[in-house]
C-alpha cells in the first residue's frame, strides 16, 4: 500500500509531504484544484517522461517519494525520483540508486492508475489475453511459453544469419575450389624461389663456369712447376738464410701460409669443377618451375611464394569453415524442430486453459457489469486461435458485448458507449485484484459519463475493492465520494503574492459532510444538499 507520498517542487505543488490509510482512499476537489497534478506526480514513479516546464520553480530540483508498505509491514519500499532544471533523471529504491527502467519495473508492481480513456484497452489484444491469463493463473505456463518462443526466434535467427554466410561461400565455392586445387597442386615451399634462381643462374653458364675453373686450376698448376711448389721453395731459400737476417723467417712463414692457402684452392677447383653438371634438361625444368610460380605470383597478385602459401592456407581454412557452417545449419535445423515442438505444445496448453477459463470469466464479468446497472447487459470473453503464434500464444481473445440481450452481441468496441466502457472496465479491474498481487490501485475519474443509482453502484464495488487492497478513488460524484473510507481534498489556495499552490489533506467529521454537499449542490450550499450528504455518508458506514 501507498503509506506516504512526498512531492516537492511539481506544477502548482511546491512542497507535499501526506500519508494514507489503507483500504479505500477518496479524493475529490474543485475542477482545476489539482487532482490531475496529484496523479502526475505519482506517474513519475512508474517511469512517465518528466516535462520540466511543469517544475514551479526552474532553478530547483523536482523530487517525487512514495513509500509503499505490505499490510504486514514485512516488505518495504521507499522509491524517489528526482529530476533535475536540466532534465536529467536520477531514481532510487531503498536510497540506492537504480535505473529507470528498473524503478519502473518495481512500481508497476506495487500500483496501477486507472486513468480516463483506459477502457480503450478493452480493444487492446495484449490486454485482453493478460485479462484472462490472470484469470485463468497461466503465469507460470506463459512464462514458460515466453521463453520457447525466444529460444524458437533466437535459432530461427540464428539460422537465417549463418543462411547467408553459407550461401555467400557457396556462390564463390566454385573459383575457390580451382584456386585451391591449382595451389595445392603446385606444392609450394617456403624461400623455394630463391633457391630456383640460383640453380637456374648455375644451370645457364655451367660450360662457362667449368672452362673459366679449368683456367684458373691450370694457371695454378704449370708445366714447369705450380704456383704451389714456386711458393714452397721460395719459402725454403729465405728460411735457410734467416739465421744470418732474423727479417726472413718471417717471410718464409708468409709464403708457406700462401701456399698452403693455394693448396687448398686447388682442390676447391676440382671438387666445384667436378660438380658441376651441365643438363639442358634440368635447366629446362628449373625454368619451368619459376614460370609457374610467377604465373602464380601474377595471377593472384602475391609478390612472393610466402603469399602463395599463405593464399592456399586461408582458401582451405575457408573450404573447412563453410562445411563446418553447413554442419552447423544442419544441426540448428534440428534445434529448430525440437524447438518448434516445444513451442507448439506450450502453445496448446496455454490454449486448452484460456478456453477453460473464458467461460467462468464471462459468467463473473457479466454478473459484476449487470450489478452496474446494466441488469441485460451480456459479456463474452471469446478465444480463437491465431494464424501465427507470436510471443503471446496462438490466441486471440475478443471481448463480446451487448446492453440489451445476447441478440446484438458484438465486439465490444463497437457497441459500447463511453459509460458502459467504464463500467466494463471498473467491473475488470475489480476482477482482476482478485487474481493479481497488486497492493494498491488508483482510479481517476473511472465515473465519468455515469449517475445516479449507476454511480452509486459503481462506489459500492470500488468500496468491496478497497476491503481486499488498497483503493484510491478520484472521483467528482458524490455518490463515491460518500462511501466508507478515508476522504482526502484535493485544494488550491494564494499566496499573498497571488502565487497559486495546490495542497491536499484529509477531511473529518463535519468538513467531509459539506464536501459531499458541495459535490451535491454545487459552490451554494443548501441545506437539502447538507442534509443529503450526511444521509448518504450514514448510509455507507461513515460516523
Amino acid at each position: 500500500m501507498l503509506s506516504r507520498l512526498s512531492i516537492s517542487n511539481y506544477a502548482l505543488i511546491g512542497s507535499l509531504d501526506i500519508t494514507f490509510p489503507d483500504g479505500l482512499v477518496i479524493i475529490t476537489g474543485e475542477t482545476g484544484a489539482g487532482k490531475s497534478i496529484l496523479l502526475g506526480a505519482i506517474s513519475l514513479l512508474l517511469g512517465k517522461r518528466a516535462d520540466t516546464s511543469v517544475f514551479s520553480d526552474s532553478t530547483r530540483n523536482c523530487v517525487v517519494e512514495a513509500e509503499f508498505s505490505s499490510g504486514n509491514g514485512q516488505e518495504e519500499y521507499i522509491l524517489r525520483r528526482v529530476i533535475t532544471p536540466a532534465g536529467r533523471s536520477r531514481s532510487f529504491l531503498n536510497d540506492e540508486p537504480v535505473s529507470l527502467a528498473e524503478l519502473t519495473a518495481i512500481s508497476n508492481r506495487i500500483i496501477d492508475i486507472h486513468e480516463q480513456h483506459q477502457h480503450l484497452l478493452l480493444t487492446d489484444p495484449e490486454f485482453r489475453l493478460s485479462v484472462i491469463d490472470h484469470f485463468a493463473g497461466t503465469g507460470e505456463l506463459l512464462g514458460q511459453y515466453k521463453k520457447a518462443y525466444s529460444e524458437y526466434a533466437e535459432i530461427e535467427s540464428a539460422i537465417v544469419s549463418l543462411g547467408k554466410s553459407v550461401a555467400e561461400a557457396e556462390r564463390d565455392a566454385g573459383y575457390r575450389e580451382f584456386q585451391l586445387s591449382r595451389l595445392q597442386e603446385a606444392r609450394l615451399v617456403s624461400g623455394e624461389m630463391e633457391d630456383l634462381e640460383q640453380e637456374q643462374k648455375a644451370l645457364a653458364h655451367a660450360e662457362e663456369i667449368r672452362g673459366g675453373l679449368e683456367s684458373a686450376w691450370q694457371s695454378l698448376n704449370m708445366e714447369e712447376m705450380s704456383v704451389a711448389r714456386q711458393l714452397k721453395d721460395a719459402a725454403a731459400r729465405l728460411s735457410r738464410y734467416s739465421s744470418f737476417d732474423s727479417r726472413l723467417q718471417p717471410l718464409a712463414d708468409r709464403l708457406e701460409s700462401c701456399k698452403i692457402e693455394v693448396s687448398d684452392i686447388e682442390r676447391e677447383i676440382e671438387e666445384i669443377s667436378s660438380g658441376i653438371t651441365v643438363s639442358p634438361e634440368r635447366l629446362q625444368a628449373v625454368e619451368e618451375r619459376m614460370s609457374l610460380i610467377y604465373s602464380l605470383q601474377r595471377k593472384y597478385d602475391c609478390p612472393d611464394v610466402d603469399a602463395l602459401i599463405a593464399l592456399r592456407d586461408s582458401l582451405a581454412e575457408t573450404e573447412a569453415g563453410t562445411e563446418q557452417m553447413q554442419q552447423r545449419l544442419e544441426v540448428l535445423r534440428k534445434e529448430l524442430e525440437d524447438a518448434g515442438r516445444k513451442r507448439s505444445e506450450l502453445a496448446a496448453r496455454l490454449s486448452e486453459a484460456r478456453q477453460a477459463a473464458s467461460a467462468s470469466l464471462s459468467g463473473e464479468l457479466q454478473e459484476a457489469i449487470r450489478s452496474l446497472e446494466m441488469p441485460h447487459a451480456v459479456f463474452m470473453a471469446a478465444v480463437s486461435p491465431k494464424e501465427n503464434l507470436t510471443a503471446t500464444g496462438g490466441d486471440s481473445l475478443d471481448f463480446l458485448f451487448s446492453a440489451n440481450g445476447s441478440s446484438s452481441l458484438r465486439d465490444i468496441s463497437k457497441v459500447a458507449s463511453g459509460g458502459e466502457l467504464s463500467r466494463v472496465m471498473l467491473a475488470l479491474k475489480g476482477l482482476l485484484a482478485r487474481y493479481t498481487s497488486l497492493p494498491t490501485m488508483i482510479f481517476d475519474e473511472i465515473d465519468t459519463g455515469v449517475s445516479g443509482r449507476t454511480a452509486d453502484k459503481m462506489g459500492d464495488m470500488i468500496g468491496r475493492m478497497g476491503e481486499r487492497m488498497q483503493i484510491f478513488a478520484i472521483s467528482h460524484l458524490p455518490q463515491i465520494a460518500s462511501k466508507r473510507g478515508a476522504h482526502y481534498l484535493v485544494y488550491k489556495e494564494f499566496g499573498p503574492d497571488g502565487k497559486a499552490s495546490t495542497g491536499i489533506r484529509r477531511l473529518e467529521g463535519e468538513e467531509r459532510v459539506m464536501e459531499v454537499a458541495r459535490m451535491l449542490s454545487g459552490s451554494e450550499l443548501t441545506p437539502a444538499a447538507v442534509e443529503n450528504a450526511r444521509e448518504l455518508l450514514a448510509k455507507a458506514g461513515n460516523h
